[in-house]
């Protein structure tokens, strides 16, 4: 998935590169336990307390691949779910960027309590965390230039 920012490349890499701006925009991101001195370019992980639901969880967030203002891969485990998500940034004119997201999950089921959830929930999923972060990062770039 993907949206058009109406604003620079570089602001949108902030929002999506520095633990100070995501806290921000990312409602469910409720703490950094264990920051990461240079991140993301450092590939050393991140740790957060993130809400899942109505309960916190640990979110460890390691760097995998950092290409300045065009792309972010991070893996990311947040309790039982494990998957890459990946930032993609292109220019749209010199003041709007479309920036893309994409979750990648290596399983096709995920166990939970009682159960597991099957490829199509986790899907589904998937495409509510991308939609909801997508127009979070939108709507906090346009309004903290």
């Amino acid at each position: 998935m993907s949206t058009v920012i109406h604003t620079p490349r570089e602001r949108v890499w902030r929002a999506i590169a520095l633990p100070a701006e995501m806290i921000r925009w990312d409602e469910h991101m409720l703490s950094l336990e264990e920051p990461a001195p240079g991140y993301p370019e450092s590939g050393e992980p991140a740790h957060w307390r993130y809400q899942l639901g109505s309960v916190a969880v640990d979110l460890i967030d390691r760097p995998l691949e950092i290409v300045p203002l065009q792309r972010l891969k991070h893996a990311l485990a947040i309790g039982a779910f494990e998957f890459e998500e990946v930032y993609t940034l292109a220019g749209e004119g010199s003041r709007h960027t479309r920036l893309s997201l994409r979750l990648a999950s290596s399983s096709n089921s995920v166990p939970v309590v009682g159960g597991e959830l099957d490829r199509f929930d986790v899907r589904r999923l998937a495409s509510e965390i991308v939609d909801r972060n997508l127009r979070s990062i939108q709507k906090w770039c346009e309004n903290h230039p």
